[in-house]
């Protein structure tokens, strides 16, 4: 019975994680960059929530939204000042550039919001739903069925939606999808948005389970985020769900039957291990470049 608690409560930060992944890599999967700034769009969002649900007293659902909306103007003003200009810069040059933005957003944080740790208010009702002689508690519920219509939505979006196969033909070859009349800047800046959304849902879900907001919050989560679109393959939308569900789980699984000093060392040996067997991640695909 413990081990199916532990699995559930793995279950349940996956879930997190997945959603978190899933940001990194449709970004990838279309722009073919690494946006390091991601976790601290995190941390923009569960200050957004903080200030809506302490200060405002606004309703959970209301200031969920009030996050999304504010993360995905700042991904499309992150997309449009800092990344839009290097479009034929090198990788690293935009890597830096992300690693800048990522120190940037933390140091606004403090200057504004000081670095003291704020308690996050209690948003979901205490207790669970017991079944036999366990008990789920309903954050972890509401977290993984979030989770679950986050990617069902967005597998939707992608495969019937004009943008999202407009979105799908840029991934594939920016230059023929210019050719065919697709703006590869308004589907990059789309791209950014939705990620940004995503990762302020995941804040609020994140916040909620640890109730602590302050200007690092999104560091070690979007790390892990970014190993879980590794692990499940980046670029692959069904990769980043799968990678964070796992990922979630060793990280408890670990916690509860090895060490909890040890869990995060443990989550990124298991990482290493697939990518040596695997280099393109679970479900990636290896891309041959002729040359």
């Amino acid at each position: 019975m413990d081990f199916l608690s532990y699995l559930i409560s793995g279950l349940g930060l996956g879930s997190v994680y997945a959603i978190i992944a899933l940001g990194y890599t449709m970004v990838y999967g279309i722009a073919k960059m690494l946006n390091f700034a991601h976790g601290d769009v995190i941390m923009i969002g569960a200050y957004v929530a903080f200030f809506a649900l302490s200060g405002a007293g606004l309703p959970l659902p209301v200031a969920t939204l009030l996050a999304v909306l504010v993360c995905t103007v700042l991904g499309v003003v992150i997309e449009r000042l800092a990344y839009k200009p290097l479009r034929q810069a090198s990788a690293l040059s935009v890597l830096i550039t992300a690693i800048g933005v990522s120190y940037f957003l933390q140091n606004a944080a403090q200057l504004v919001w000081s670095s003291s740790t704020k308690v996050f208010p209690a948003v979901i009702q205490n207790g669970g739903l017991s079944v036999g002689g366990l008990t789920v508690s309903y954050l972890t519920l509401l977290t993984i069925g979030v989770c679950i219509l986050v990617m069902v939505g967005l597998t939707l979006f992608i495969n019937y939606t004009r943008t999202g196969r407009a979105m799908r033909a840029c991934s594939e070859d920016k230059g023929a999808s210019t050719l065919m009349g697709i703006n590869v800047n308004s589907m990059i800046s789309i791209t950014f948005a939705i990620g940004s959304g995503l990762a302020a849902i995941a804040s609020v879900l994140l916040c909620a389970a640890y109730p602590s907001v302050y200007p690092t919050l999104g560091a070690m989560p979007g790390i892990k985020a970014f190993t879980a679109a590794v692990f499940g393959g980046i670029g692959s939308i069904p990769g980043a769900f799968l990678g964070g569900i796992l990922l979630g789980v060793i990280e408890i699984l670990a916690k509860a039957y090895i060490s909890t000093q040890l869990s995060d060392a443990i989550v990124f040996a298991v990482l290493i291990l697939v990518l040596l067997i695997k280099p393109t991640g679970l479900l990636g695909k290896r891309i041959r470049e002729k040359v």
